[in-house]
C-alpha cells in the first residue's frame, strides 16, 4: 500500500512514516493494498503500537507507529472525514471504504454517490485529464484540436463508456410466468460496447442471451436484456468477467433452470496496438 500523503500531526507523521513508503506489512501480516491497510487498522484499538514494514529507498525497514482516533470521530472504525475541500473521489472513496466495500473498475458504485457529485467528479477527471495531456507534452492552449479534449474524455469516461459503475442498475419490471413457460428463450444479438481495464481501448461486439424458465422464474421484457447488458458492460471490463457479472444478474433475477451468455467481440487494445 503506497503512502500518497502523511497529515502532519497524526500518528503516522509522529511515527515518521513519509509520503511515499510502502506499507508491506503490519504486525508481519502482509497487506497487498490501501483497502486491506484500512482493514487491518480498524482491527486495533486506538493507542495500540503496532510494528509496520515499509519500503523505503530501495530497503526495508521498520517503524513502530501508536494508532490514535480518526479525525472528528470517536471510533476507530470511521475512516477520516475527507476535506470538504478537497478532491470529490476522496470522499466517495472514503464512503466506499467506511462500508468495506470493494471498488475495482468493472464495480458499480453508485450507492455510495451523493446528489451532485457526479457532475462534481466529471470537473475533477476533467482536471486531471489536462494533467496528462500536459505530462504528453501537447501544447492544449494553441493546439486548436485539444483545447477542450480534456472536457470531452471527462464527460466521456464519466456519462457515457463508464457511465454503468456510477449509476443505479435500470428498473426492470419482473411478471410471474403465470403460463408455466419452460421452453428455451434466446435473445440477441445485442450490441455491446465497453473498455478492457488493461489499457481503456475499446470492446465492441455482440452477445446472445439464452435462458430456461421454470414455472417459478421470473420474466423480463426483452428489452430489458439489453438494457441490462449495456449496464454491465458500462464500465472497464474484461470480457470473461463481464459475462460473469450478467450471467449473476439474470439468474438472480429470473432464477431459470439454465442460461447461456456467448458473446463475440473485437478488442482494440490488440487490433489498435497490434501484436505484441
Amino acid at each position: 500500500a503506497l503512502v500518497s500523503e502523511v497529515t502532519g500531526g497524526g500518528p503516522a507523521a509522529a511515527a515518521g512514516l513519509k509520503s511515499q513508503d510502502t506499507i508491506l506489512s503490519i504486525n508481519a501480516e502482509k497487506i497487498a493494498d490501501s483497502r486491506e491497510l484500512a482493514r487491518k487498522i480498524a482491527e486495533f484499538a486506538p493507542d495500540t503500537t503496532v510494528d509496520v514494514k515499509v519500503w523505503r529507498n530501495n530497503a526495508e525497514q521498520s517503524i513502530k507507529v501508536k494508532l490514535g482516533l480518526f479525525p472528528n470521530s470517536g471510533d476507530p472504525m470511521k475512516p477520516a472525514a475527507p476535506d470538504p475541500g478537497g478532491p470529490v473521489s476522496a470522499r466517495i472513496r472514503a464512503r466506499i471504504l467506511a462500508a468495506r466495500q470493494r471498488f475495482h473498475a468493472n464495480d458499480n458504485i453508485a450507492a455510495h454517490l451523493q446528489p451532485g457529485e457526479l457532475e462534481a467528479l466529471q470537473d475533477e477527471v476533467e482536471g486531471k485529464m489536462r494533467a496528462v495531456l500536459e505530462s504528453l507534452v501537447i501544447d492544449t492552449e494553441s493546439d486548436h484540436n485539444t483545447q477542450d479534449t480534456a472536457r470531452r474524455v471527462a464527460k466521456m469516461y464519466v456519462t457515457e463508456v463508464f457511465r454503468g459503475r456510477y449509476v443505479p442498475p435500470p428498473p426492470v419490471t419482473e411478471f410471474p410466468n403465470a403460463e408455466h413457460l419452460n421452453e428455451l428463450m434466446i435473445v440477441g444479438p445485442i450490441t455491446v460496447r465497453s473498455a478492457c481495464s488493461h489499457h481503456f481501448c475499446p470492446i465492441l461486439g455482440r452477445l446472445w442471451i439464452g435462458v430456461m424458465p421454470n414455472e417459478h422464474s421470473n420474466l423480463i421484457g426483452l428489452s430489458k436484456y439489453s438494457r441490462l447488458a449495456e449496464w454491465i458492460m458500462g464500465r472497464p471490463q474484461i470480457q470473461e468477467e463481464a459475462i460473469a457479472q450478467l450471467a449473476d444478474l439474470l439468474m438472480n433475477k429470473v432464477s431459470p433452470d439454465g442460461l447461456a451468455i456467448v458473446m463475440e467481440a473485437d478488442h482494440f487494445c490488440m487490433h489498435w496496438r497490434g501484436v505484441k
